[in-house]
């Protein structure tokens, strides 16, 4: 089953409307489309004719979407089916995708994510071999050593590991905030002939000013109030094995001769002594600066700069590779959920093309952050586009009814007024409740309605009164 001309879909839904828009929108993205009316009426059609994919509504005339997802299964475990409904509850969506369907889309949904969802759900022939692809998909990504990911870009980098890995060159790894800088040099260090001996990470953003000095060359007895006892630097502890300095960018000129000396030299003086004390490590910085116009104005030292700077290795931010989406989610929802005593197996494919709708400022970092507040607050073994939690999805879905009350460009493609209408009339309500924590007649009052019409709303919408 592929995504080709060939593929029959089934579209089922009671609402002539939404069977036009679709099979419109479908046939032109070259798909044979087929429509029924009512649940009996497809399993009628299914008895008679082969279909590879079914686009099916909950919510039927006569019997329901789950009763026709059923019986597709029954039939041929290999047609996939996609679920949607305006109606849908968690618990729905979850026994719908235990019952073999593949995702669920909640109405009204975005015309472009939709065709994305069944072009990736046309690739996969059931969901036991979704599981496996994924699977299969994650150790392949699990390149190197804990780093997820194989975008062209990431593969590069691994290249660039292995061979810098075995040499005392010294590394700059430039990249935003959260890209996995740290990830990367430890990575390095790992390959090198230095894995058995130390790994220190020195965070030059995180220690004060007043003790950077200290930290990093240590210091004697008596040499400043409160030295009692001498102590050894971070450099010293770091003999014979590796050195990362994170956020290289932010130690201050002063300190920054004196940090030239040991990067060329590998010689330092501990505070308050006169004696050298020489070490033999590898030096790796980081930074989400762009130490050449820190140079430029002066902040930062050229010859400095240059020492550290022999090899660079650029981290992509995550909008450029969002190929690896897939599996670094599934990565932190493994992790969070073993972490958490859950059973969470799988990330709704409809809730990862939302997360591909976003472009992550806080990088994988953040992803991160999200996915471990999903599964903290997820009650289901599926987690699904309303279980991200949610201020991303939240921000996207609004955004995106402020651009779609705008955006007239797919008229002449074929699009649903009455779905377009819906969505916008959801959003103010569901704003409206919002603003007043639930209550349904001051929302009507912001709304300018009756509250008699705020209930019709609510049932019409499928809001949760």
């Amino acid at each position: 089953m592929t995504n080709d001309k060939t593929s029959h879909i089934l579209v089922i839904d009671d609402e002539l409307s939404m069977r036009e828009l679709l099979e419109l929108m479908l046939t032109k993205e070259g798909y044979r489309v087929s429509c029924a009316e009512s649940g009996l009426s497809a399993i009628e059609m299914l008895e008679k004719d082969h279909f590879d994919l079914l686009l099916c509504d909950i919510r039927l005339g006569d019997i329901t979407g789950l009763d026709v997802l059923r019986a597709s299964k029954k039939k041929d475990p290999n047609t996939v089916v996609i679920m949607i409904s305006a109606y849908t509850t968690a618990e729905t969506a979850v026994e719908a995708m235990n019952d073999g369907a593949y995702d669920y889309v909640p109405k009204p949904f975005d015309n472009e994510e939709l065709k994305q969802t069944i072009a990736n759900a046309l690739d996969l022939k059931t969901l036991d071999q979704e599981k496996k692809i994924l699977d299969d998909e994650l150790k392949k990504n699990l390149h190197f050593r804990k780093i997820v990911g194989n975008n062209p870009a990431m593969l590069h980098i691994y290249k660039m590991i292995r061979q810098v890995a075995k040499t005392k060159t010294n590394i700059l790894i430039t990249g935003e905030s959260g890209t996995g800088k740290e990830l990367i040099a430890h990575a390095i260090h790992e390959e090198s002939d230095r894995r058995e001996k130390p790994f220190v990470v020195i965070n030059c953003g995180g220690i004060p000013e007043t003790l950077m000095e200290s930290e990093l060359f240590g210091h004697k007895k008596g040499a400043f109030t409160g030295a009692t006892s001498d102590k050894k630097g971070l450099f010293e502890i770091a003999d014979k094995g590796t050195i990362f300095l994170d956020e290289i960018g932010e130690i201050n000129l002063s300190l920054q001769v004196k940090l030239l000396r040991v990067v060329q030299e590998k010689v330092f003086k501990a505070v308050g002594s006169n004696e050298d004390v020489s070490v033999d490590i590898r030096i790796i910085s980081a930074t989400n600066k762009e130490l050449e116009n820190e140079v430029i104005a002066g902040r930062f030292r050229e010859d400095l700069f240059y020492r550290l700077n022999v090899i660079e290795i650029k981290v992509p931010p995550l909008r450029e590779r969002k190929s690896d989406l897939r599996a670094l989610a599934q990565h932190f929802l493994d992790k969070y959920s073993n972490e958490m005593g859950k059973e969470i197996k799988k990330i709704s494919s409809y809730a990862i093309e939302l997360l591909r709708k976003y472009d992550f400022p806080g990088n994988i970092r953040e992803l991160e952050n999200l996915l471990e507040r999903s599964v903290a607050l997820t009650s289901t073994n599926i987690l699904l586009p309303d279980s991200l939690a949610l201020s991303i999805h939240k921000r996207r879905w609004i955004e995106g009814i402020k651009n779609r009350r705008f955006d007239l460009d797919d008229v002449d493609k074929g699009v649903s007024l009455d779905s377009i209408m819906e969505e916008i009339e959801r959003a103010y309500v569901k704003k409206a409740l919002e603003c007043t924590n639930g209550g349904k007649n001051k929302a009507a009052e912001l709304l300018d309605i009756t509250s008699r019409s705020m209930r019709y709303r609510l049932e019409k919408l499928g809001i949760e009164k």
